[in-house]
């Protein structure tokens, strides 16, 4: 992070070593008590630098800069770019947030008695718009890597390999699809890490659903964009995302997508106007709704320049910064009107 600052001409000072906390690892007992072994700590050096406004930005920032915030008579605005069901966002954000930003209308706080609901804004994700790869180079370094010719069919699926995900179900699909669409060389290709060998259980159960020849573990490549140039579809399956990355990100590449209608993703596609939406959990209309599109390629240039247009004047950079700008002023004014 500091390189990725001084790259930027920002200045930056570390701060006093916090407690571990891994990623996707519950906090505990453990984690407790390091995090109150360093909260007086971190609020003196809040205090002694005259911080007005912490924003915290996952799980485990919020868990290291809350309190310490507070006590040092900062504001905290709370980024939340998780399930509206997560305990820190119910239990810990309506006491110690004074925002909260939430990165989908999903995402946000459920209202409530107890509940930071009053104090959220919904600001989407933002993103480099500049972007622009070759589709056609890309589409080439692709079949080049799966040793296949132009008149394959690619079907996309990108991120990490867990069950929100659905990397299973997107397997379902793509033997749907191929049995919809026998006359189509369909072949899916799955870019994202495989945790705790959940790669190797995706291969299994495309053999067991007779697509193996058909299923690609690319691993994960940068830039991301780029490879989703290539894809003729990227198909998102999952369920519950908060607000998909990979599904802007394809938007700006004009490669159309095909998502469950589910957690954020109605806030980012426009059903048959931007993409095309189907039922969660459902493998048969995911083919089909990719099978429209790879018969249909005017239909699908159409939605995906659409889709292009809509991600260029929504979820772009500079759009973020003001509406995140426009919190942190608000928070700092609140403070001058409490004060006078």
């Amino acid at each position: 992070m500091a390189q990725f600052f001084a790259e930027a001409g920002i200045a930056t000072e570390a701060a006093p070593a916090s407690a571990e906390l891994r990623h996707g690892v519950p906090i505990g007992p453990s984690h407790v008590i390091a995090l109150g072994g360093r909260v007086l700590a971190l609020a003196r050096f809040l205090r002694q630098r005259g911080v007005r406004i912490v924003h915290s930005n996952d799980g485990r920032t919020h868990a290291t800069w809350a309190l310490p915030a507070r006590m040092a008579g900062a504001k905290l605005l709370w980024h939340h770019r998780g399930a509206p069901d997560a305990a820190g966002l119910r239990y810990l954000a309506p006491l110690l947030a004074n925002r909260v930003v939430a990165v989908s209308r999903f995402a946000s706080p459920r209202a409530g008695l107890y509940s930071a609901a009053p104090r959220n804004d919904v600001v989407h994700s933002p993103f480099d718009t500049s972007m622009r790869y070759n589709r056609s180079e890309a589409r080439d370094a692709i079949l080049a890597d799966i040793g296949k010719d132009d008149t394959t069919c690619l079907v996309g699926f990108s991120g990490v390999f867990i069950d929100r995900k659905r990397p299973f179900l997107f397997v379902d699909a793509i033997a749907a699809l191929r049995r919809e669409a026998p006359d189509l060389d369909v072949h899916g290709l799955m870019f994202g890490e495989g945790l705790d060998g959940m790669d190797e259980q995706v291969v299994a159960h495309a053999e067991r659903q007779g697509v193996g020849d058909s299923i690609h573990i690319m691993g994960f490549r940068t830039p991301g964009a780029f490879w989703l140039a290539g894809c003729d579809i990227l198909m998102i399956p999952a369920v519950d995302e908060p607000f998909g990355r990979t599904l802007i990100e394809a938007m700006l590449v004009e490669t159309p997508v095909v998502a469950t209608k589910s957690g954020g993703n109605v806030e980012a596609i426009h059903d048959r106007s931007t993409g095309l939406l189907v039922p969660a959990e459902d493998a048969d209309a995911l083919a089909s709704a990719c099978v429209t599109l790879l018969r249909n390629p005017s239909t699908a240039a159409l939605i995906a320049r659409t889709a292009r247009i809509e991600a260029l004047n929504n979820f772009g950079v500079s759009r973020h910064v003001r509406a995140i700008m426009a919190i942190y002023d608000r928070m700092v004014d609140s403070e001058h009107s409490r004060a006078a």
